[in-house]
């Protein structure tokens, strides 16, 4: 039996390595991703030659590799390169699996992948002039940005669709519904908005009472904190000569071994607390806002019944769409993860509404 789920999954890790290779600027991890996107070419014929497959049937990259190529255009080649982690990691615990029930010896190759990422990701094992390249790297690998857009999104969306629900059941009203809509809405983002500010804001201050602390060690026991910062390197597998030169190197600059120390030893990246608590108050709030808005849309323009099947329509498609976009990190059927969506928020709309709809009888 071909499985074309399997040779899609590498003729697609092919595609995304190639544009890594295209985008990084680095050689060296371009050269790295080049030869990846090269095997992962390489499985795929492999998996066509294994079934009786000719390579003129090599097939396609998919829509959503396609998909992710054109939102690593907008939020960063580390949002491909997050994902392209998450399918290697399930890629190899499948193989794990298989490898378990048939009760076969591991392999390096198993892994392989795996520990790639996380050495360019993490900056593992980096020696020379390509550390201070390393060191610049952006951090926020698998697309947080979209991530946070989909999640408020979604919390906006089935918080406020269920509390439309609940209100039209009980009520059949216009004016009442809207109210209740553009107060759920309101309140919903400003506490969204309100929670990210305080959470991004007293992160900030703890990392920054700890970078404090971390600096005034330097200051007055610089010997110890270089003899701390080699061994961090020998223990991810440097040269022991080669680490303490390192770590010479890098505490002859304060300020860059400050920041070195900073990420190594507390394990904080001083570039992720240059983001602004507003922005992503902000951020929170607009999101929130979007997929709340949908469910109050029709009744803007609609009452009753009619309105509210249109709600339900047009949150139900909302839904859809969310469960859709999630597929670009789980790697999942896009209308099997839409349709989850839109069964679990239907179902708890149609709870609010049936309990809307009995404690509206009972008050008449």
């Amino acid at each position: 039996m071909i499985n074309l789920k399997n040779i899609q999954t590498e003729v697609d890790a092919s595609f995304l390595y190639a544009v890594l290779a295209e985008r990084e600027k680095d050689e060296v991890i371009a050269s790295i991703y080049k030869e990846m996107s090269d095997i992962e070419c390489s499985h795929a014929i492999a998996f066509l030659e294994k079934n009786g497959m000719s390579k003129s049937q090599y097939p396609q990259p998919s829509f959503r590799a396609k998909l992710i190529k054109t939102l690593g255009g907008w939020f960063g080649t580390d949002f491909i390169l997050g994902i392209l982690l998450n399918t290697e990691k399930s890629l190899a615990s499948s193989i794990q699996s298989a490898r378990s029930q048939t009760r076969t010896s591991a392999s390096l190759s198993d892994t392989a992948h795996v520990v790639i990422l996380k050495n360019i990701i993490e900056k593992n094992n980096v020696e020379g002039t390509n550390l201070a390249q390393f060191e610049k790297r952006h951090r926020s690998v698998g697309g947080n940005a979209l991530r946070a857009a989909v999640l408020g999104g979604n919390d906006g969306l089935v918080s406020n669709f269920s509390l439309v629900m609940g209100i039209a059941g009980a009520t059949n009203g216009q004016k009442e519904v809207l109210l209740a809509g553009m107060a759920g809405l309101l309140a919903g983002a400003l506490s969204m908005a309100l929670g990210e500010w305080i959470s991004v804001k007293s992160s900030q201050e703890l990392y920054e009472n700890q970078m404090q602390l971390e600096m005034d060690e330097l200051e007055h026991n610089p010997e110890g904190e270089e003899r701390e910062l080699a061994l961090i390197y020998m223990s991810k597998g440097i040269d022991t000569t080669k680490a303490k030169q390192m770590a010479n190197e890098v505490m002859k600059d304060k300020n860059q071994a400050h920041e070195v120390l900073v990420r190594e030893e507390l394990g904080i990246n001083s570039e992720e607390l240059k983001g602004s608590a507003m922005e992503a108050a902000l951020a929170s709030f607009f999101f929130f806002a979007i997929g709340a808005l949908l469910p109050v849309i029709p009744f803007f323009f609609m009452s009753g019944l009619d309105a509210t099947l249109t709600s339900a329509g047009l949150s139900a498609l909302g839904l859809f769409l969310i469960g859709a976009v999630i597929t670009l990190f789980t790697g999942k059927s896009m209308l099997y993860s839409g349709m989850r969506q839109v069964i679990f928020g239907l179902a708890a709309a149609a709870i609010t509404y049936s309990i809307g709809k009995w404690i509206g009888v009972s008050l008449i």
